[in-house]
């Protein structure tokens, strides 16, 4: 199986080392260790595809903590595309930020513009500065 679709909070967890496709769907938040499960699940992931406008619960401790050592980084060493069209402002940062994610390769990304603006504040935001 190379396609894993409509994956929720619910996902067990589990190793599919076969799966390059994956797609997320709630109408639930994720938080960041669910991020961090799906990781560790798919580690050959090249296509992620999120859905889901409910913002994230557990930001505030991402906010009070400037330097951001209660989180895990998430590297995701195989994705080469990101579909974060349809979500809430908090899941582009949790892609974006460079204090949550790591990319290993170039990842091509599929986002409404106005929400990349609004993110990057006018692309001038370090936090997602390159």
């Amino acid at each position: 199986m190379q396609y894993y679709g409509i994956i929720t909070n619910n996902f067990p967890g589990g190793l599919f080392e076969y799966v390059r496709v994956v797609s997320l769907f709630d109408e639930y938040p994720f938080e960041h260790d669910f991020f961090l499960r799906i990781q560790k699940s798919f580690p050959f992931m090249e296509t992620l595809s999120l859905n889901n406008y409910k913002s994230q619960n557990d930001k505030q401790s991402y906010q009070s903590n400037n330097d951001n050592r209660n989180l895990s980084l998430i590297k995701y060493s195989f994705l080469n595309e990101l579909f974060i069209i349809n979500v809430h402002d908090d899941y582009i940062k949790e892609f974006l930020f460079d204090t949550k994610t790591c990319f290993q390769n170039n990842v091509d990304l599929h986002i409404k513009y106005e929400s990349l603006e609004r993110v990057t504040q006018h692309f001038t935001r370090d936090a997602t500065r390159i």
